[in-house]
């Protein structure tokens, strides 16, 4: 551990508070693990949640030793107006007082009512204290890019407060002493606003998950197979939302099935545009070369699917820096979707994938089907991927980051 004193953070992430005690994502509590191996104390705040915990949060315990170092703070859930202004004077004071008993501030934005971390910058401003912002996406643009799908009332309040959305965003990372935004995306569009502006990275694939030097092997001999190809390999891990481009990626699919390419597609996430997605396909008569496997806890299970694709197809249509890209890379998966600029950077070492214009179905389907052509252009694309996802791993993330903090704050 470093002599590093006590760090504050805020994160979106709710606790969920059930009968057997406080459950937290499971990636959270790796976080939490991490971010004590820095720091002597972690004061970390969250928004708390009652009821069933989601699939995917655990036991707070499961962080394990560090557990002792930690303080969790829980603060009310308050996304309706209404709400975030009935708790808004005691979480505030609450908020204050974690301030003062801190050394270092960290704090994610992104929302307008209900957020405190942007709460917490203003407070720590007010009381002349450095901080920083850290954030994995443009939330402004991802609203804005998404007010026209779902409910009506979801809609009209996205284009109401995508606009100064994004002007209290830019106004906070102005006062913030240090910008922390995750891939090359986010770090483009808050970078001009930010009297320090770095790019990190928040993932949480240990070491020992990279695919090893002779899984690699095996796996780049076996897509090389120019005699006896096997049917193009599709993989893709996330939620099924209008952000993701669920309906694109489908389309893409039938386009290599008019084509004759043979495939097979793995859909492995759950959400409210999974229903649709299996509707288009059945429509489009692909339905026996798609599984829609949803929602998947085994992360191992996760992992083996990444490390047996030929491929990861995403279609993702807002500017965001999503962990399931390096996932795939480091898989010795290359990733082959639609431009973007943390997808740039990702592959820019070894160009382990290939990108094409923003919405460009026909252009995506080309890609893929130049790949399963050219199965000695895929094995070398595979074997160009690991190396891309090759310094990708939570404890040097982690640690990259917090020197950081310590540096500038």
């Amino acid at each position: 551990m470093k002599n590093a004193k006590r760090l504050l953070i805020y994160a979106p992430v709710p606790l969920h508070q059930t009968p057997e005690g406080l459950t937290l994502e499971d990636q959270a509590c790796n976080g939490l693990r991490l971010w004590a191996e820095n720091f002597e104390t972690v004061t970390a705040m969250y928004p708390v949640e009652h009821g069933p915990k989601p699939p995917s949060w655990q036991p707070i315990e499961t962080v394990g030793t560090n557990l002792e170092r930690i303080d969790l703070v829980s603060l009310p859930t308050a996304y309706r107006p209404d709400q975030f202004l009935r708790h808004y004077r005691e979480t505030r004071d609450l908020i204050r007082s974690k301030i003062d008993e801190a050394d270092y501030l960290c704090f994610s934005i992104g929302g307008m009512w209900g957020d405190w971390g942007s709460v917490s910058c203003h407070q720590a401003y007010k009381k002349d204290r450095p901080y920083a912002v850290w954030t994995d996406r443009v939330e402004s643009e991802v609203v804005r890019r998404t007010s026209h799908s779902g409910p009506f009332r979801r809609r009209l309040r996205a284009r109401l407060e995508h606009r100064p959305m994004a002007m209290l965003e830019r106004h906070l990372i102005r006062r913030s002493s240090l910008g922390l935004f995750h891939g090359k995306e986010t770090y483009d569009a808050y970078a001009p606003y930010c009297p320090q502006p770095h790019i990190v990275h928040d993932i949480h694939v240990h070491k020992s998950e990279h695919l090893q030097a002779d899984a690699l092997k095996a796996k780049i001999k076996a897509a090389g197979n120019t005699k006896d190809p096997e049917p193009l390999n599709i993989v893709y891990t996330g939620r099924a939302s209008a952000m993701k481009g669920p309906q694109d990626w489908v389309a893409v699919l039938k386009i290599l099935h008019d084509a004759g390419v043979a495939f097979h597609a793995t859909w492995l996430g759950d959400g409210p545009d999974l229903a649709d997605m299996q509707t288009a396909a059945e429509r489009a008569g692909i339905s026996e070369h798609i599984t829609f496997a949803g929602f998947v806890r085994d992360r191992a299970v996760l992992l083996d699917h990444l490390r047996r694709a030929h491929i990861f197809l995403f279609c993702h249509k807002t500017p965001e820096s999503p962990r399931c890209l390096i996932e795939a890379l480091i898989s010795g998966t290359p990733i082959v979707g639609y431009d973007g600029a943390f997808a740039r950077d990702l592959i820019s070492g070894h160009q382990g994938g290939k990108l094409v214009p923003l919405h460009d179905v026909g252009a995506l389907a080309e890609a893929v089907k130049d790949l399963a052509g050219a199965r000695e252009n895929l094995a070398q694309m595979i074997g160009a991927a690991a190396k891309d996802g090759a310094p990708y791993d939570d404890e040097s993330v982690f640690e990259h980051r917090s020197e950081i903090i310590r540096q500038y704050l």
